[in-house]
């Protein structure tokens, strides 16, 4: 019987075989073929595509005009710049949405503009530009709208804008309607022409615009200091919304997320600055994607949550000092807030599911609601669920008759598919394959539920439904060295696309009874060998099986490779993500 972290379903380990290529990848670009089989795994199949993976270069960022319509919005907005037209930049409450209105906002106000910015409620208007707000804003003298992670849907918004003579510049990353909005000027990675990358989030949309916009105030594709200067300060904020945003993190995504998270170390922005001091991450050297992942982009989106993400936006643009120390300390007490409140509705809504009988095997589904819930917080609690149990998750709050739900969904279930097939239940939906926002009147949610969990019981199979743990390769403890392991922290920063290299070990032996660390003591430290190679290892929340791998003796270890450094001393050790008894593999 296989051991399982504790609340985890058991997973079944899909080993990656070797590839063929990989002893001749490795010659030619020398290095190991662990490295090598990692590498080929991830695309990289030709010996200079590895250093440029491994190291890579500013210098290979496609320029402005890579990105479709990027040079014609930049010399709308210059235009409007040195006509002294009233600018606002709308954007969104996410990281991505903040980081690229922060972008945006720099790159105009250092050309002396007249730029605000606007963020929407993501509690009162939701999602994207709404007629309410273009309205307002035009009542109030916006002469030019430009929108950030934002506006691709945006159809009747744009109609308002034009028969109100203000000028509309979409700038966005997401999934396009039927038509385009008739806006002056629509930039977008793939919607309106082919660009080399298509997965650019709202924020790396942004600095494209930004760098196209400095060049046409400059009248040079080389641009002054000062905006050289703003530039290399804009690949902080661009890294912080292609980490936070989870896009694929290959060819310009990795430079621009590589580059941007160096530069976080040298930032001089008073709000970068407070956010890095309040997150615990001061003193870093090198930051990494779990520092944006965990630390960092948390506290950006507490805010959005549970207050209003303009403080956010502030904090990157015009807070100094004190107000930015002070603006920071808010959007941390909101994390942990935000924290609170998720482990409440995580406890309640897991009962929920077992009550209900959501985890049974004959249900692929979950969907639960409740007035006690916080909308802004249901989202982490869906993904939450959908981890723990396998299944789709939809949460909707439920406030005044009315619901707002989100949703998170499992391989081979497209989300934005399914919610179309619900629709006739829904005053409206949106999102895409993964992760889903829903709009419904509360007696709309039982005839929903059932419709919901037709789709899933026609569309998924108990096998779609069963954990799967993706791993590299299977190796022995001897392949993991301290010069391997050197070179796999180069793979780094980490996201999808690139994910953390996972290994399998193949039979180890226990040596020792393991030891339970932690506040909590909820984490194992364990030592293991074959032969004669001993290698430590670290198990993060599976401080109640000590007793049970304790009595196993032998195990197979999938793992994630990591450099430990104490009192000068480096070695390699396995930071360990499951288990499995050795006498319940397959042979």
């Amino acid at each position: 019987m296989a051991a399982t972290k504790a609340g985890k379903r058991e997973r079944d380990w899909v080993i990656t075989p070797p590839y063929a290529a990989r002893d001749e990848l490795a010659r030619a670009a020398r290095i190991s073929p662990l490295l090598a089989q990692v590498l080929l795994g991830r695309g990289v199949s030709e010996a200079p595509d590895v250093r440029r993976f491994l190291l890579p270069d500013f210098s290979t960022l496609g320029p402005p005009e890579t990105l479709p319509n990027a040079v014609t919005a930049a010399a709308r907005l210059a235009a409007a710049v040195r006509a002294n037209r009233r600018i606002v930049i709308y954007g969104d409450y996410d990281v991505d949405g903040v980081s690229a209105t922060a972008i945006l906002w720099h790159a105009l106000r250092l050309a002396g503009a007249r730029a605000d910015f606007y963020i929407p409620s993501r509690l009162d208007e939701g999602y994207g530009l709404n007629l309410e707000a273009v309205t307002a804003l035009a009542d109030d003298g916006a002469e030019v709208i430009v929108t950030v992670d934002c506006g691709i849907t945006a159809g009747e918004e744009a109609e308002l804008a034009r028969r109100r003579g203000v000028e509309l510049i979409i700038t966005d990353h997401h999934e396009p309607g039927p038509e385009l909005p008739g806006a002056a000027c629509v930039v977008h990675p793939w919607a309106c022409g082919e660009s080399p990358n298509r997965n650019l989030c709202g924020a790396g949309v942004a600095f494209k615009v930004a760098w196209a916009l400095a060049q046409e105030l400059c009248g040079s594709q080389r641009v002054n200091d000062a905006y050289r200067q703003f530039l290399l300060e804009a690949t902080a904020f661009a890294a912080l919304g292609t980490v936070a945003d989870v896009v694929p993190l290959t060819g310009e995504n990795r430079v621009i997320a590589a580059f941007g998270l160096k530069h976080l170390c040298q930032t001089s922005n008073p709000g970068l600055q407070a956010l890095i001091e309040v997150s615990g991450v001061a003193g870093k050297t090198a930051y990494d994607d779990y520092d944006v992942g965990f630390r960092l982009a948390p506290r950006l989106n507490a805010i959005g949550r549970l207050g209003h993400a303009r403080l956010a936006v502030e904090l990157f643009t015009r807070a100094g000092g004190d107000r930015a120390r002070e603006i920071a300390a808010t959007l941390d007490a909101h994390n942990r807030r935000r924290q609170e409140m998720e482990r409440a509705i995580t406890r309640q809504a897991e009962t929920m599911v077992i009550e209900r009988g959501f985890d049974r095997d004959s249900c692929h589904g979950i969907v639960l609601a409740s007035a006690d819930w916080h909308a802004g917080v249901i989202g982490i609690v869906a993904a939450r669920l959908t981890e723990r149990f396998g299944r789709p998750t939809v949460l909707i709050a439920l406030d005044k008759g009315l619901g707002q739900g989100s949703g998170r969904s499992v391989r081979h279930f497209p989300l934005h598919e399914v919610l179309r097939a619900c629709e006739a239940h829904l005053l409206s939906h949106g999102g895409h394959a993964m992760a889903a926002g829903v709009r419904l009147r509360e007696e709309q949610v039982a005839a929903f539920t059932d419709a919901f969990i037709a789709e899933a019981g026609r569309r998924l199979t108990a096998k779609d439904l069963r954990p799967k743990l993706q791993l590299d390769a299977e190796v022995e403890l001897t392949e993991v060295t301290t010069e391997v392991v050197d070179m796999m922290q180069r793979l780094a920063p980490h996201g999808p696309g690139n994910p953390a290299p996972r290994l399998a070990t193949t039979e180890v032996e226990l040596v020792g009874a393991p030891r339970v660390v932690g506040r909590a003591a909820n984490h194992l430290q364990l030592t293991v060998r074959q032969g004669g190679t001993h290698r430590k290892a670290i198990a993060f929340g599976f401080g109640e099986q000590a007793e049970e791998l304790g009595e196993c003796g032998r195990l197979r270890l999938a793992f994630e490779p990591i450099m430990n450094e104490w009192n000068g001393r480096r070695s390699a050790e396995l930071r360990v993500v499951d288990v499995k008894r050795a006498d319940s593999w397959p042979r």
